[in-house]
């Protein structure tokens, strides 16, 4: 696992595998980030569920403002910290070690509104709609902002326009999707 592009291009990224995540295989990491292209540079970046950090890390070095990492498992956040130092990009970088929902709610205090969200939650225990009944009533998203949820192919998703959200697009793998999601709406 590795930067694809930006200032860290080509560095290597420790990864947390032996905990149960799944990092982000370079290639579908480089397909994402030809998706989302040119917004990443100067935006704030959301990397929910960071694991190691790799797509916090490769925001960053793509030009993102300042990019929030949200973990709570200790042995992954060493590996984050690790990342960020050895790509240099510690900076711009917040690392909150807590869970998901206690994370949003510290931001929301905050007053801090993201141009992008990225969640890779563990697949098939809906986290990710949790998340978003959340998002779809927080002040951290507008309608400019922009969602990604990495999930597996099974997960269904029919409850977003619900929420008010709509798929921009999906980008769809062997096991897994990332899904493209905007507030709906004028």
């Amino acid at each position: 696992m590795r930067v694809i592009a930006g200032k860290a291009r080509s560095l290597p990224l420790k990864s947390v595998d032996s905990l149960g995540t799944r990092p982000t295989q370079d290639r579908t990491k480089e397909t994402l980030f030809n998706v989302i292209g040119t917004d990443v540079y100067d935006s704030v970046f959301l990397d929910l569920f960071s694991g190691s950090g790799a797509i916090g890390i490769e925001a960053l070095s793509r030009g993102a403002r300042k990019t929030y990492f949200v973990e709570n498992n200790r042995e992954a956040l060493k590996y984050i910290d690790a990342n960020l130092t050895f790509t240099k990009l510690k900076d711009d970088a917040v690392v909150l070690k807590n869970d998901v929902f206690d994370a949003l709610k510290y931001l929301e205090k905050q007053n801090i509104l993201f141009d992008i969200v990225f969640m890779d939650p563990p697949y098939n225990k809906e986290l990710e709609k949790e998340v978003l009944i959340f998002l779809s009533k927080s002040a951290l998203i507008d309608r400019c902002s922009l969602i990604i949820v990495e999930a597996s192919n099974e997960t269904d998703m029919d409850y977003l326009d619900e929420l008010g959200f709509v798929i921009k697009k999906t980008k769809q793998y062997k096991t897994n999707k990332h899904v493209f999601i905007e507030l709906g709406g004028a």
